[in-house]
Protein backbone atom coordinates (compact mmCIF):
# COMPACT_ATOMS: atom_id res chain seq x y z
CA UNK A 1 0.00 0.00 0.00
CA UNK A 2 2.61 2.21 0.96
CA UNK A 3 4.48 1.90 -2.64
CA UNK A 4 1.25 2.55 -4.35
CA UNK A 5 0.76 5.89 -2.58
CA UNK A 6 4.27 6.91 -3.15
CA UNK A 7 3.62 5.85 -6.70
CA UNK A 8 0.26 7.96 -7.16
CA UNK A 9 1.53 11.19 -5.33
CA UNK A 10 4.69 10.71 -7.73
CA UNK A 11 2.23 11.42 -10.75
CA UNK A 12 -0.30 13.72 -9.74
CA UNK A 13 0.36 17.01 -11.70
CA UNK A 14 1.39 19.59 -8.89
CA UNK A 15 -0.78 22.62 -8.20
CA UNK A 16 0.86 26.39 -10.48
CA UNK A 17 2.70 28.38 -8.32
CA UNK A 18 -0.02 30.53 -7.89
CA UNK A 19 -2.28 27.74 -5.91
CA UNK A 20 0.08 26.87 -3.66
CA UNK A 21 -0.34 29.80 -1.72
CA UNK A 22 -1.10 28.99 2.73
CA UNK A 23 -4.79 27.90 2.23
CA UNK A 24 -7.32 29.21 4.68
CA UNK A 25 -7.44 27.20 8.25
CA UNK A 26 -10.41 24.71 7.92
CA UNK A 27 -12.96 24.80 10.86
CA UNK A 28 -12.61 22.40 13.49
CA UNK A 29 -15.96 20.89 12.55
CA UNK A 30 -15.34 19.58 8.68
CA UNK A 31 -14.41 16.00 8.13
CA UNK A 32 -11.50 15.04 7.31
CA UNK A 33 -12.03 13.50 3.68
CA UNK A 34 -12.32 9.61 3.66
CA UNK A 35 -8.93 8.05 2.79
CA UNK A 36 -9.47 6.62 -1.38
CA UNK A 37 -9.43 2.93 -1.03
CA UNK A 38 -6.27 0.51 -2.14
CA UNK A 39 -7.76 -2.68 -3.44
CA UNK A 40 -5.91 -5.84 -4.15
CA UNK A 41 -6.00 -8.48 -6.21
CA UNK A 42 -6.12 -12.26 -6.21
CA UNK A 43 -5.29 -14.27 -9.90
CA UNK A 44 -8.00 -16.59 -11.08
CA UNK A 45 -6.91 -17.66 -13.90
CA UNK A 46 -3.74 -17.37 -16.71
CA UNK A 47 -4.15 -17.13 -20.52
CA UNK A 48 -1.48 -16.84 -22.99
CA UNK A 49 -1.10 -13.48 -24.91
CA UNK A 50 1.11 -12.49 -27.73
CA UNK A 51 4.00 -10.94 -26.78
CA UNK A 52 4.27 -9.10 -29.65
CA UNK A 53 1.37 -7.26 -28.97
CA UNK A 54 1.98 -3.97 -27.72
CA UNK A 55 -1.54 -3.64 -26.15
CA UNK A 56 -3.28 -0.06 -26.35
CA UNK A 57 -6.71 -1.39 -25.89
CA UNK A 58 -8.95 -4.23 -24.84
CA UNK A 59 -12.29 -5.21 -24.87
CA UNK A 60 -14.32 -8.48 -24.25
CA UNK A 61 -17.53 -9.26 -26.58
CA UNK A 62 -18.95 -12.52 -27.21
CA UNK A 63 -16.64 -14.60 -25.85
CA UNK A 64 -13.80 -13.21 -27.67
CA UNK A 65 -11.10 -10.12 -26.93
CA UNK A 66 -10.87 -7.47 -29.03
CA UNK A 67 -7.60 -5.76 -28.95
CA UNK A 68 -5.74 -2.40 -30.40
CA UNK A 69 -1.84 -2.53 -30.75
CA UNK A 70 0.55 0.44 -31.02
CA UNK A 71 3.50 0.57 -32.88
CA UNK A 72 4.22 -0.28 -36.40
CA UNK A 73 2.16 -1.90 -38.37
CA UNK A 74 -0.58 -1.19 -35.71
CA UNK A 75 -3.38 -3.34 -35.35
CA UNK A 76 -6.63 -3.99 -34.30
CA UNK A 77 -7.79 -7.62 -33.85
CA UNK A 78 -10.31 -10.17 -32.70
CA UNK A 79 -8.54 -12.71 -29.90
CA UNK A 80 -9.47 -16.13 -28.67
CA UNK A 81 -9.18 -15.75 -25.06
CA UNK A 82 -8.59 -19.45 -23.94
CA UNK A 83 -4.75 -19.47 -26.47
CA UNK A 84 -4.51 -16.17 -27.74
CA UNK A 85 -4.78 -16.95 -31.24
CA UNK A 86 -5.37 -14.07 -33.42
CA UNK A 87 -9.11 -14.65 -34.88
CA UNK A 88 -9.04 -11.93 -37.27
CA UNK A 89 -6.44 -8.83 -37.80
CA UNK A 90 -6.57 -5.55 -39.80
CA UNK A 91 -3.22 -3.38 -39.41
CA UNK A 92 -3.30 0.51 -39.68
CA UNK A 93 -1.68 2.57 -42.46
CA UNK A 94 2.06 2.56 -41.11
CA UNK A 95 1.45 6.54 -40.95
CA UNK A 96 -1.01 5.77 -37.89
CA UNK A 97 0.35 5.10 -34.24
CA UNK A 98 -2.86 2.86 -32.76
CA UNK A 99 -4.12 3.69 -29.04
CA UNK A 100 -7.38 2.67 -27.49
CA UNK A 101 -10.08 0.45 -28.32
CA UNK A 102 -14.10 0.27 -27.39
CA UNK A 103 -17.14 -0.92 -29.11
CA UNK A 104 -20.56 0.34 -29.27
CA UNK A 105 -23.14 -0.92 -31.04
CA UNK A 106 -22.54 -3.02 -33.58
CA UNK A 107 -18.99 -1.16 -34.70
CA UNK A 108 -15.20 -0.77 -32.76
CA UNK A 109 -13.70 2.45 -32.31
CA UNK A 110 -9.99 3.22 -32.60
CA UNK A 111 -7.91 5.78 -31.45
CA UNK A 112 -4.74 7.00 -33.09
CA UNK A 113 -2.04 8.50 -30.94
CA UNK A 114 -1.04 11.61 -32.38
CA UNK A 115 -2.92 11.45 -35.68
CA UNK A 116 -6.01 12.95 -34.30
CA UNK A 117 -7.79 10.40 -36.64
CA UNK A 118 -10.05 7.43 -35.12
CA UNK A 119 -11.21 4.42 -36.63
CA UNK A 120 -14.44 2.42 -36.95
CA UNK A 121 -14.68 -1.20 -37.61
CA UNK A 122 -17.65 -3.52 -37.87
CA UNK A 123 -17.34 -5.13 -34.62
CA UNK A 124 -18.51 -8.71 -36.33
CA UNK A 125 -15.26 -8.98 -39.02
CA UNK A 126 -13.48 -5.45 -37.89
CA UNK A 127 -14.05 -4.11 -42.17
CA UNK A 128 -13.29 -0.77 -42.09
CA UNK A 129 -16.81 1.98 -41.71
CA UNK A 130 -15.40 5.05 -41.31
CA UNK A 131 -13.44 7.47 -39.61
CA UNK A 132 -13.70 10.82 -37.80
CA UNK A 133 -11.14 13.55 -36.15
CA UNK A 134 -11.10 14.80 -32.94
CA UNK A 135 -8.10 17.10 -31.51
CA UNK A 136 -5.42 16.54 -29.49
CA UNK A 137 -3.81 13.21 -28.71
CA UNK A 138 -5.84 9.97 -27.82
CA UNK A 139 -4.45 7.42 -25.51
CA UNK A 140 -7.54 5.37 -24.14
CA UNK A 141 -11.27 5.03 -25.33
CA UNK A 142 -14.11 3.25 -23.67
CA UNK A 143 -17.91 3.60 -23.60
CA UNK A 144 -20.84 4.18 -20.75
CA UNK A 145 -23.65 2.73 -23.46
CA UNK A 146 -24.03 6.69 -24.46
CA UNK A 147 -20.96 8.08 -24.58
CA UNK A 148 -17.61 7.83 -26.13
CA UNK A 149 -14.99 8.33 -23.26
CA UNK A 150 -11.41 9.69 -24.10
CA UNK A 151 -8.55 10.03 -22.08
CA UNK A 152 -5.36 11.97 -23.48
CA UNK A 153 -3.02 11.43 -21.17
CA UNK A 154 -3.90 14.83 -19.44
CA UNK A 155 -6.22 14.84 -15.88
CA UNK A 156 -9.48 14.71 -17.94
CA UNK A 157 -11.82 12.19 -19.73
CA UNK A 158 -13.74 13.50 -22.24
CA UNK A 159 -17.22 12.28 -23.59
CA UNK A 160 -18.31 11.92 -27.43
CA UNK A 161 -21.46 11.50 -29.14
CA UNK A 162 -21.33 8.05 -30.48
CA UNK A 163 -23.34 9.25 -33.84
CA UNK A 164 -22.23 12.51 -34.46
CA UNK A 165 -18.76 12.26 -32.67
CA UNK A 166 -18.52 15.15 -31.61
CA UNK A 167 -17.41 16.09 -28.41
CA UNK A 168 -19.75 16.79 -25.66
CA UNK A 169 -18.28 17.31 -22.47
CA UNK A 170 -15.26 16.53 -20.23
CA UNK A 171 -14.29 16.12 -16.87
CA UNK A 172 -11.43 17.08 -14.25
CA UNK A 173 -9.91 13.63 -12.65
CA UNK A 174 -8.56 14.51 -9.36
CA UNK A 175 -7.30 12.06 -6.72
CA UNK A 176 -7.56 13.56 -3.32
CA UNK A 177 -8.45 17.42 -4.91
CA UNK A 178 -4.89 17.20 -7.04
CA UNK A 179 -5.26 16.44 -11.06
CA UNK A 180 -4.13 12.90 -11.82
CA UNK A 181 -2.63 13.00 -15.29
CA UNK A 182 -1.16 10.03 -17.49
CA UNK A 183 -4.47 8.33 -17.26
CA UNK A 184 -4.10 5.83 -20.35
CA UNK A 185 -6.08 2.48 -20.88
CA UNK A 186 -9.84 2.90 -19.83
CA UNK A 187 -12.88 0.04 -19.29
CA UNK A 188 -16.55 1.07 -18.13
CA UNK A 189 -17.31 -1.62 -15.58
CA UNK A 190 -20.73 -1.03 -13.53
CA UNK A 191 -20.81 2.77 -13.68
CA UNK A 192 -16.98 3.73 -13.21
CA UNK A 193 -14.48 3.93 -15.50
CA UNK A 194 -11.11 1.96 -14.59
CA UNK A 195 -8.15 3.56 -15.92
CA UNK A 196 -4.68 2.26 -16.27
CA UNK A 197 -1.78 4.83 -15.20
CA UNK A 198 0.93 4.74 -17.54
CA UNK A 199 4.11 3.71 -16.68
CA UNK A 200 2.92 2.32 -13.51
CA UNK A 201 0.86 -0.74 -11.78
CA UNK A 202 -2.10 1.10 -11.11
CA UNK A 203 -5.55 1.08 -12.30
CA UNK A 204 -7.71 3.61 -10.49
CA UNK A 205 -11.35 3.73 -10.30
CA UNK A 206 -13.30 6.92 -11.52
CA UNK A 207 -16.80 8.52 -10.88
CA UNK A 208 -17.25 9.82 -14.19
CA UNK A 209 -19.71 12.40 -13.35
CA UNK A 210 -17.39 14.17 -11.15
CA UNK A 211 -13.98 12.85 -12.09
CA UNK A 212 -13.34 11.60 -8.39
CA UNK A 213 -11.08 8.83 -8.00
CA UNK A 214 -12.92 6.85 -5.70
CA UNK A 215 -10.05 3.56 -5.43
CA UNK A 216 -7.07 2.63 -6.94
CA UNK A 217 -5.89 -1.08 -7.29
CA UNK A 218 -2.47 -2.13 -6.57
CA UNK A 219 -1.12 -4.79 -9.54
CA UNK A 220 2.72 -4.52 -8.11
CA UNK A 221 3.54 -8.36 -8.27
CA UNK A 222 0.91 -9.35 -10.53
CA UNK A 223 3.36 -10.94 -12.97
CA UNK A 224 6.55 -10.38 -11.14
CA UNK A 225 9.05 -12.02 -14.02
CA UNK A 226 9.46 -9.44 -16.04
CA UNK A 227 13.01 -10.52 -17.59
CA UNK A 228 13.62 -10.09 -21.10
CA UNK A 229 10.68 -7.25 -21.34
CA UNK A 230 11.98 -3.27 -21.96
CA UNK A 231 10.82 -1.49 -18.18
CA UNK A 232 10.00 1.65 -20.03
CA UNK A 233 7.63 0.33 -22.62
CA UNK A 234 6.35 -3.22 -21.53
CA UNK A 235 4.29 -1.81 -18.74
CA UNK A 236 0.96 -2.87 -17.22
CA UNK A 237 -1.93 -1.84 -19.89
CA UNK A 238 -5.37 -3.11 -20.66
CA UNK A 239 -8.25 -4.00 -19.18
CA UNK A 240 -11.32 -6.43 -20.30
CA UNK A 241 -14.87 -6.44 -18.48
CA UNK A 242 -17.11 -9.76 -19.12
CA UNK A 243 -19.96 -8.14 -17.89
CA UNK A 244 -21.99 -11.39 -18.24
CA UNK A 245 -19.52 -13.60 -16.79
CA UNK A 246 -18.36 -10.78 -13.98
CA UNK A 247 -14.85 -11.66 -15.06
CA UNK A 248 -12.03 -9.04 -15.08
CA UNK A 249 -8.93 -9.75 -17.49
CA UNK A 250 -5.98 -7.12 -17.62
CA UNK A 251 -2.33 -7.69 -19.41
CA UNK A 252 0.47 -5.21 -20.65
CA UNK A 253 2.41 -3.85 -23.65
CA UNK A 254 4.18 -6.91 -24.77
CA UNK A 255 3.48 -9.50 -22.09
CA UNK A 256 3.14 -13.45 -22.66
CA UNK A 257 0.12 -13.32 -20.04
CA UNK A 258 -3.59 -12.64 -19.74
CA UNK A 259 -5.12 -12.24 -16.32
CA UNK A 260 -8.05 -12.49 -15.36
CA UNK A 261 -8.03 -11.24 -11.90
CA UNK A 262 -10.87 -10.84 -8.83
CA UNK A 263 -10.43 -7.35 -6.50
CA UNK A 264 -10.04 -8.41 -2.73
CA UNK A 265 -10.86 -6.25 0.05
CA UNK A 266 -9.54 -2.57 0.43
CA UNK A 267 -6.53 -2.27 2.93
Amino acid sequence: MRGAALLLIALLTPLPAAAQTTPPPVPASAPAPAPVPVYGFEVVRSFPHDPGAFTQGLAFRDGVLLESTGRRPSTVRRVRLEDGAVLQRRDLDPAHFGEGLTDIGDRVVTLTWTSGKAFVWDADDLEPRGEFAYAGEGWGLTDDGDRLILSDGTAALRFFDPETLAETGRVAVTLDGRPLRRINELEWIDGEVFANIWQSDIIVRIDPATGVVTGVIDLAGLMPDRSGLDPTDAVLNGIAWDAEGRRLFVTGKNWPTLFEIRLTEPR
